[in-house]
């Protein structure tokens, strides 16, 4: 299968690696349309593929199209390309807040597959939440999982709001995240130890955490409760962490950026 890249940014890269260590396409299969010439240089260099300043160019033997361009250069991809895709060929759309409507209308073609893939992807420990038009193609579709398998793990989702959801907790979920370890090591600094060793103890400690949470599949809160004794450390620090607002304040969080992905749809 020919790939081809509108965009040629961090999660176009992060897609084109985990193809090409997958060995699901080869770099002659891959073209890669770019504005930015270092950018091109880079890739070409870095990967063995083509990169053109043309996106018109880029799509033509593709059999498959993938959109990765900001969203405020949606509309001028789509006018690009448009007119150059023929009936076999599938485009996929990384671009937060497109909806399947929109972008079948822009390119004026129906074979269409909307994925949000989320930051971690680009390290292979990605979270992928994707849908496709019911003209797209069994083999596109079988391709399209796979891809997404070399990029962490995939959810295939028949009904498009569910990407909002996950535009909400996966794509969003990694800065809340973030956010914590951060506040994890400066806790470990105001206790008095050094920012390096609190940032290797924090940040051992949440992998080892999602990586116990992954291998049980025990319920959060069993896990919790594994840890906490009674009258103990853990169960001070977990009440500081409540009369905080900690859980209230991560569910309102998502909340807030699932209704910001809702208003960006309706905005597109």
């Amino acid at each position: 299968m020919r790939i081809a890249f509108v965009g040629g940014g961090t999660m176009a890269e992060a897609i084109l690696a985990g193809l090409l260590e997958a060995k699901l396409v080869a770099p002659a299969d891959v073209s890669v349309g770019e504005p930015i010439e270092g950018r091109r240089a880079y890739l070409a260099e870095r990967y063995g593929v083509t990169a053109s300043a043309d996106n018109r160019a880029a799509v033509a033997s593709a059999s498959m199209t993938v959109l990765a361009v900001k969203p405020q250069d949606l509309h001028d991809a789509c006018a690009d390309i448009g007119g150059a895709l023929g009936g076999g060929q599938t485009v996929l759309s990384i671009i937060a807040g497109a909806r399947m409507g929109r972008l079948v209308r822009e390119l004026g073609h129906r074979a269409v597959v909307r994925v949000m893939p989320n930051t971690p992807s680009q390290v292979g420990a990605g979270m992928s939440v994707w849908t496709a038009a019911p003209e797209v193609s069994d083999e596109a579709r079988e391709f399209t999982g796979r891809m997404l398998d070399a990029l962490g793990e995939q959810i295939y989702v028949s009904d498009e709001k569910y990407l909002d959801m996950a535009t909400a907790l996966s794509a969003s979920g990694p800065a809340f995240v973030w956010l914590f370890l951060e506040a994890l090591i400066d806790g470990g600094v105001h206790v008095g130890l050094p920012r390096d060793m609190a940032a290797t103890l924090a940040t051992q400690t949440v992998y080892g955490s999602v990586r116990m949470s992954q291998e049980t599949l025990r319920h959060p809160a069993v896990l919790r409760n594994m840890v906490t004794s009674p009258g103990g450390t853990t169960a001070d620090g977990l009440l500081a962490l409540e009369e905080g607002g900690l859980r209230a304040t991560v569910i309102e969080a998502i909340a807030d950026a699932y209704e910001k992905s809702q208003i960006l749809g309706e905005e597109a």
